[in-house]
């Protein structure tokens, strides 16, 4: 029997400000959804985001309008929902959720946009698809911005990931459901006052009018999490860190992440000594860039590799 198709709904609050394209990228049924704001030209090298597992476009909402308050209005800005996320089409064939080929699915969008390339910031998953891209089309890669993302994940995190994640599935009332959401997501804002854990969780999920909890992702990605356990060992795929020198790197971590392992990110750190690195303090993951203080350092990023582009062109 096949599981019904999910559905998005149209006023859905987190994508209220976030318009998108949609399109056709592989079979002819999966379509990627792509949300643009500033001005895409000729130059202009576009700030590229790439959220993580399970997430949608919507973490990055706030981040565009900080990141455009220090850098100004019009400079481009794209948003993407990975297939299996958000408003792009759930994928056929499941065994394709896989980093190179939504690596692929990213540089086609971007080819539908007419960009030639980007400065990416991608977030957990997000940044290991970014790597992927880096490996296979170095060319399109003119910055690249990790936060929590890394050659490996921590098991505890995708254990902790996968537990939540089911708990979340089944009937709720409204009370029930909104408790739910402060309790899993206070450990990682414990700064954070309840309206914005309830806002955090209305980007992943949605309660529906049968009151069942509905997911704003693919429920494959949760059973594709179903082998970890919290003591595995997973091996770093350093080459596909080490494919991220053709550009330059700035290295973020949240203080209270469960995805990137301390120790794995010193070892990114000691591997491009050259890269900048930050810790978000008081927040784990996804990072919330909501304030001109997280987001001003890529900005500044941004605007150093925008002005070194525009020297070696002149």
């Amino acid at each position: 029997m096949l599981a019904p198709a999910r559905t998005v709904p149209d006023d859905h609050k987190a994508f209220a400000t976030l318009p998108v394209q949609r399109f056709t990228i592989g079979p002819a049924n999966e379509a990627v959804a792509v949300h643009v704001s500033g001005r895409l030209a000729t130059g202009r090298v576009p700030v590229v985001c790439v959220p993580g597992y399970q997430r949608n476009m919507s973490d990055f909402a706030e981040f565009a309008l900080h990141f455009h308050r220090e850098f100004g209005d019009d400079w481009p800005v794209v948003l993407i929902d990975l297939k299996g996320r958000g408003r792009s089409s759930d994928r056929a064939d499941k065994t394709r959720y896989i980093s190179p080929m939504d690596a692929r699915d990213l540089s086609e969008a971007l080819a539908a946009l007419v960009v030639d390339g980007g400065i990416f910031v991608g977030q957990g998953y997000g940044g290991q698809v970014v790597m992927a891209l880096a490996a296979d089309r170095p060319n399109l890669i003119a910055g690249t911005l990790l936060i929590d993302a890394g050659p490996v994940s921590d098991p505890r995190g995708l254990v902790r990931l996968r537990n939540n994640l089911k708990d979340l599935e089944g009937p709720r009332s409204e009370a029930g459901y909104r408790a739910m959401l402060r309790r899993m997501l206070a450990p990682d804002y414990p700064s954070a006052p309840e309206p914005l854990l309830e806002q955090l969780g209305g980007r992943t999920h949605f309660l529906d009018r049968r009151g069942r909890v509905r997911g704003l992702f693919d429920p494959h990605l949760i059973k594709m999490l179903e082998a970890f356990e919290h003591d595995d060992v997973l091996v770093p795929q350093w080459q596909y860190y080490d494919a991220l020198r053709c550009a330059p790197l700035m290295l973020m971590r949240t203080q209270l992440t469960e995805q990137l392992r301390r120790e794995t990110f010193d070892e990114m750190m000691r591997r491009r000594r050259d890269a900048e690195g930050y810790v978000i303090e008081g927040q784990g993951s996804p990072a919330l860039l909501n304030t001109a203080e997280d987001v001003a350092p890529i900005a500044e990023f941004v605007r150093r590799i925008v002005k070194k582009r525009g020297k070696v062109a002149a």
